[in-house]
């Protein structure tokens, strides 16, 4: 492990030594954008740096509303609410659902938004996919929460969601969506998943995801209908939590440009990274999105004597498998993308 004592742009220095970073979840660079940071002191010189009050109190701060009805419109959901964080957006959620729902779980999703009492698939996406339909309407439940990521951050395979359309149409079934690798990086203005989700009458979707990853904000975010986010926002486990620091939702509001313009990076970025690749069958990847998986541990381990520094290691038990992964992110120089580009070029060559 690196234990990292500086962290400037895509650069750490640990124990004096300067590495290349191509690691993490900043993939629009916003941790450390120049224009986002000057946005966020001009919200702390308007609201403090913290705000650690029930958002149902006596008195509001009009941010709150104002970013949640940009997230809104940005993604496309009838409304969104704001929470401390995208752990919370699953809890919240799950505590409103886990009364009158049986809960159905896709591979991989995030602990976030599972509970114990659930069906838990083996499996790969895929498959799961092929079934779900046949699990749904042998339950005996009226009342089907079904539970999934949007995409597949960790080894890059592609999500289908033609799926909806089959569902039975005599169960309320609630569809979650994870969208906390999506948000801010797909979807043509980086909108993510929600306008997407093709679906039956019977089936509500909510949309939950972190803002800490492309978004820059420590916090989470719950789309969905009018009614349910009244729902959520009346209910004892919202009012008696923290919210969001409101000047990050104020730099949200006004950084439209700063967001539209990394992402155009963004894109740049992972263009050149694919054109210089010395061998494609090396990695897993998904059209246009920055994480490039490998079955290939060592690359780590030599790409580190290189000072370059990549993600690897067990997720999300510390006793599971090793999950290989380079992160491009909009804060790359070309410069960086082509030493680490002759660095994969080594290690295919090497002896």
């Amino acid at each position: 492990m690196i234990i990292v004592d500086h962290f400037n742009n895509n650069h750490i220095i640990c124990e004096k030594k300067e590495y290349l970073f191509f690691s993490g979840t900043s993939y629009l660079g916003m941790n450390y954008n120049t224009r986002f940071r000057e946005l966020i002191n001009e919200g702390m010189e308007q609201y403090g740096n913290n705000y650690g009050s029930s958002r149902n109190s006596n008195f509001r701060l009009k941010v709150y509303e104002e970013a949640e009805s940009a997230f809104a419109l940005f993604t496309g959901a009838p409304a969104a609410l704001t929470v401390s964080s995208g752990f919370m957006a699953g809890q919240l959620v799950v505590n409103m659902l886990q009364e009158d729902n049986y809960f159905v779980v896709a591979p991989n999703t995030h602990p976030a938004v599972c509970r114990r009492q659930a069906d838990f698939y083996e499996g790969d996406f895929q498959r799961w996919t092929e079934d779900i339909a046949e699990m749904i309407a042998s339950r005996q439940a009226d009342k089907i929460a079904i539970v999934c990521n949007s995409n597949d951050p960790l080894f890059c395979k592609p999500y289908s969601f033609n799926w909806t359309l089959s569902l039975p149409d005599n169960k309320e079934i609630t569809l979650v969506i994870d969208d906390s690798h999506g948000i801010g990086v797909t979807g043509e203005h980086g909108q993510g998943i929600y306008n997407n989700i093709q679906r039956r009458q019977n089936v509500n979707l909510i949309v939950i995801a972190s803002l800490a990853k492309a978004m820059g904000i420590p916090g989470g975010v719950v789309l969905g209908a009018d009614a349910m986010i009244g729902q959520l926002r009346t209910s004892p486990f919202f009012g008696t939590s923290s919210p969001i620091a409101p000047a990050y939702l104020y730099a949200f509001t006004k950084a439209g440009q700063v967001y539209s313009d990394a992402r155009k990076q963004l894109n740049k970025n992972t263009g050149l990274f694919n054109s210089l690749l010395p061998n494609r069958d090396m990695f897993n990847a998904l059209a246009g999105y920055p994480v490039f998986y490998t079955t290939r541990h060592s690359l780590s381990d030599f790409l580190n004597r290189h000072e370059i520094l990549i993600s690897s290691f067990a997720y999300p038990r510390p006793e599971g498998d090793i999950v290989t992964r380079i992160i491009i992110n909009s804060g790359h120089a070309k410069k960086d993308i082509e030493r680490l580009a002759h660095c994969l070029h080594l290690f295919e060559n090497r002896i």
